[in-house]
Protein backbone atom coordinates (compact mmCIF):
# COMPACT_ATOMS: atom_id res chain seq x y z
CA UNK A 1 0.00 0.00 0.00
CA UNK A 2 1.28 3.26 -0.84
CA UNK A 3 2.38 5.68 1.80
CA UNK A 4 -0.36 9.02 2.20
CA UNK A 5 2.50 10.93 3.62
CA UNK A 6 5.80 10.03 1.75
CA UNK A 7 7.38 10.69 4.42
CA UNK A 8 6.12 14.26 5.60
CA UNK A 9 2.63 15.34 7.48
CA UNK A 10 1.11 16.72 4.74
CA UNK A 11 -1.05 13.58 2.40
CA UNK A 12 0.28 13.64 -1.05
CA UNK A 13 -2.82 14.20 -2.36
CA UNK A 14 -2.86 17.70 -0.87
CA UNK A 15 0.91 18.79 -1.71
CA UNK A 16 0.24 17.73 -5.16
CA UNK A 17 -3.27 19.38 -5.45
CA UNK A 18 -1.54 22.29 -3.56
CA UNK A 19 1.44 22.32 -5.66
CA UNK A 20 -0.92 22.39 -8.85
CA UNK A 21 -2.73 25.02 -7.35
CA UNK A 22 0.06 27.33 -7.03
CA UNK A 23 1.83 26.51 -10.54
CA UNK A 24 -1.04 26.79 -12.53
CA UNK A 25 -2.29 30.22 -11.00
CA UNK A 26 1.12 31.59 -11.20
CA UNK A 27 1.83 30.06 -15.15
CA UNK A 28 -0.92 28.87 -16.46
CA UNK A 29 -2.26 24.93 -16.91
CA UNK A 30 -1.06 24.45 -20.63
CA UNK A 31 2.29 25.95 -19.38
CA UNK A 32 2.90 23.96 -16.40
CA UNK A 33 4.49 20.21 -17.05
CA UNK A 34 3.96 17.21 -14.91
CA UNK A 35 7.58 17.17 -13.56
CA UNK A 36 6.76 21.20 -12.24
CA UNK A 37 3.90 19.64 -10.16
CA UNK A 38 5.68 17.24 -8.74
CA UNK A 39 9.22 18.34 -7.75
CA UNK A 40 7.12 21.85 -6.15
CA UNK A 41 5.11 18.81 -4.16
CA UNK A 42 8.36 17.13 -3.62
CA UNK A 43 7.36 13.39 -4.77
CA UNK A 44 7.62 11.14 -7.76
CA UNK A 45 5.88 11.09 -11.34
CA UNK A 46 4.83 7.58 -9.73
CA UNK A 47 3.25 8.79 -6.38
CA UNK A 48 1.17 11.81 -8.85
CA UNK A 49 -0.41 8.92 -11.16
CA UNK A 50 -1.02 6.63 -8.41
CA UNK A 51 -3.33 9.81 -7.00
CA UNK A 52 -4.30 11.41 -10.36
CA UNK A 53 -4.56 9.56 -13.33
CA UNK A 54 -2.80 12.95 -15.36
CA UNK A 55 -2.18 16.59 -15.29
CA UNK A 56 -6.03 16.66 -16.37
CA UNK A 57 -7.22 14.98 -13.00
CA UNK A 58 -5.64 17.74 -11.44
CA UNK A 59 -7.19 20.59 -12.78
CA UNK A 60 -10.58 19.00 -12.82
CA UNK A 61 -9.78 17.66 -8.40
CA UNK A 62 -9.02 21.46 -8.35
CA UNK A 63 -12.42 22.66 -9.26
CA UNK A 64 -14.13 20.02 -7.99
CA UNK A 65 -13.20 20.19 -4.13
CA UNK A 66 -14.51 23.61 -4.23
CA UNK A 67 -17.66 22.69 -5.66
CA UNK A 68 -17.95 20.04 -3.19
CA UNK A 69 -17.32 22.19 -0.32
CA UNK A 70 -20.06 24.80 -1.70
CA UNK A 71 -22.78 22.24 -2.51
CA UNK A 72 -22.25 20.97 1.23
CA UNK A 73 -22.63 24.46 2.38
CA UNK A 74 -25.66 25.51 0.12
CA UNK A 75 -27.41 21.71 1.03
CA UNK A 76 -27.57 23.17 4.55
CA UNK A 77 -28.92 26.38 4.08
CA UNK A 78 -31.70 24.75 1.36
CA UNK A 79 -32.46 22.20 4.52
CA UNK A 80 -32.43 24.92 7.44
CA UNK A 81 -35.75 25.45 9.26
CA UNK A 82 -35.42 29.10 8.34
CA UNK A 83 -37.93 31.60 6.11
CA UNK A 84 -36.56 31.46 2.54
CA UNK A 85 -35.15 34.78 2.28
CA UNK A 86 -33.17 34.03 5.24
CA UNK A 87 -31.68 30.55 3.63
CA UNK A 88 -31.46 32.28 -0.01
CA UNK A 89 -29.68 35.64 1.76
CA UNK A 90 -27.26 33.05 3.61
CA UNK A 91 -26.87 31.09 0.26
CA UNK A 92 -25.63 33.61 -2.01
CA UNK A 93 -23.42 35.09 0.70
CA UNK A 94 -21.66 31.90 1.21
CA UNK A 95 -20.90 31.39 -2.64
CA UNK A 96 -19.13 34.31 -2.32
CA UNK A 97 -17.19 34.01 0.50
CA UNK A 98 -16.14 30.24 -0.34
CA UNK A 99 -15.54 31.79 -3.92
CA UNK A 100 -13.23 34.03 -2.20
CA UNK A 101 -11.22 31.40 0.23
CA UNK A 102 -10.60 29.78 -2.99
CA UNK A 103 -9.86 32.32 -5.58
CA UNK A 104 -6.84 30.82 -6.98
CA UNK A 105 -9.19 27.21 -7.63
CA UNK A 106 -11.89 29.33 -9.26
CA UNK A 107 -9.40 31.93 -11.43
CA UNK A 108 -6.95 28.38 -12.67
CA UNK A 109 -10.82 26.78 -13.74
CA UNK A 110 -12.24 29.18 -15.75
CA UNK A 111 -9.27 30.29 -17.24
CA UNK A 112 -8.61 26.24 -18.06
CA UNK A 113 -11.81 24.24 -18.67
CA UNK A 114 -11.49 23.75 -22.22
CA UNK A 115 -8.56 21.76 -21.66
CA UNK A 116 -10.69 19.07 -19.90
CA UNK A 117 -11.69 15.75 -22.09
CA UNK A 118 -15.58 16.54 -23.05
CA UNK A 119 -16.28 13.54 -20.53
CA UNK A 120 -14.63 15.60 -18.00
CA UNK A 121 -16.04 18.53 -19.09
CA UNK A 122 -19.50 16.90 -19.51
CA UNK A 123 -18.86 15.81 -15.81
CA UNK A 124 -18.22 19.55 -14.31
CA UNK A 125 -20.93 20.66 -15.78
CA UNK A 126 -23.55 18.35 -14.54
CA UNK A 127 -21.93 19.09 -10.86
CA UNK A 128 -22.06 22.67 -11.20
CA UNK A 129 -25.84 22.27 -12.92
CA UNK A 130 -27.18 19.76 -9.61
CA UNK A 131 -25.81 23.39 -7.79
CA UNK A 132 -27.33 26.13 -9.60
CA UNK A 133 -30.79 24.10 -9.84
CA UNK A 134 -30.93 23.78 -5.91
CA UNK A 135 -29.83 26.92 -5.60
CA UNK A 136 -32.67 28.09 -8.37
CA UNK A 137 -35.10 26.15 -6.08
CA UNK A 138 -34.91 28.31 -3.40
CA UNK A 139 -35.64 31.43 -5.72
CA UNK A 140 -38.76 29.64 -6.82
CA UNK A 141 -39.92 28.51 -3.19
CA UNK A 142 -39.91 32.26 -2.72
CA UNK A 143 -41.75 33.38 -5.45
CA UNK A 144 -44.29 30.30 -5.55
CA UNK A 145 -45.25 31.95 -2.04
CA UNK A 146 -45.11 35.67 -2.75
CA UNK A 147 -42.19 36.60 -0.53
CA UNK A 148 -40.61 37.09 -3.53
CA UNK A 149 -41.68 38.85 -6.79
CA UNK A 150 -41.66 36.93 -9.95
CA UNK A 151 -41.59 39.45 -12.25
CA UNK A 152 -37.93 38.04 -13.38
CA UNK A 153 -37.65 34.39 -14.14
CA UNK A 154 -35.58 32.47 -11.63
CA UNK A 155 -33.26 31.46 -14.28
CA UNK A 156 -32.07 35.01 -15.05
CA UNK A 157 -31.97 35.63 -11.38
CA UNK A 158 -29.61 32.96 -10.68
CA UNK A 159 -27.63 33.75 -13.80
CA UNK A 160 -27.06 37.12 -12.23
CA UNK A 161 -25.91 36.34 -9.20
CA UNK A 162 -23.64 33.45 -10.42
CA UNK A 163 -22.15 35.75 -13.31
CA UNK A 164 -20.99 38.22 -10.76
CA UNK A 165 -19.09 35.19 -8.53
CA UNK A 166 -17.59 34.18 -11.68
CA UNK A 167 -15.96 36.79 -12.37
CA UNK A 168 -15.04 37.57 -8.49
CA UNK A 169 -11.71 36.58 -9.66
CA UNK A 170 -10.80 38.86 -12.11
CA UNK A 171 -11.15 42.51 -9.71
CA UNK A 172 -11.65 41.03 -5.87
CA UNK A 173 -8.15 41.55 -4.14
CA UNK A 174 -7.96 40.46 -0.37
CA UNK A 175 -5.72 43.86 0.14
CA UNK A 176 -8.45 46.14 -1.68
CA UNK A 177 -11.35 47.88 -0.08
CA UNK A 178 -14.14 45.73 1.03
CA UNK A 179 -13.32 42.65 3.26
CA UNK A 180 -14.94 39.26 1.69
CA UNK A 181 -17.98 39.51 4.18
CA UNK A 182 -18.73 42.59 2.69
CA UNK A 183 -18.46 41.74 -0.95
CA UNK A 184 -20.78 38.56 0.13
CA UNK A 185 -23.38 40.79 1.93
CA UNK A 186 -23.42 43.63 -0.71
CA UNK A 187 -23.78 41.10 -3.45
CA UNK A 188 -26.64 38.83 -1.17
CA UNK A 189 -28.33 42.07 -0.74
CA UNK A 190 -28.10 43.18 -4.46
CA UNK A 191 -29.65 39.77 -5.15
CA UNK A 192 -32.46 39.87 -2.58
CA UNK A 193 -33.24 43.76 -3.53
CA UNK A 194 -34.11 42.18 -6.84
CA UNK A 195 -36.39 40.03 -6.06
CA UNK A 196 -38.57 42.06 -3.86
CA UNK A 197 -41.94 42.14 -4.20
Amino acid sequence: MARTTDGEATPVPHRLLAAATRLFAEQGYDRTSVQEIVEAAGVTKGALYHYFGSKEDLLHEIYARMLRVQQERLDAFADADEPVEDRLRGAAADVVVTTIDNLDDAAIFFRSMHHLSPEKLKQVRAERRRYHERFRALVEEGQESGVFSSATPADLVVDYHFGSVHHLSTWYRPDGPLTKQQVADHLADLLLRALRP
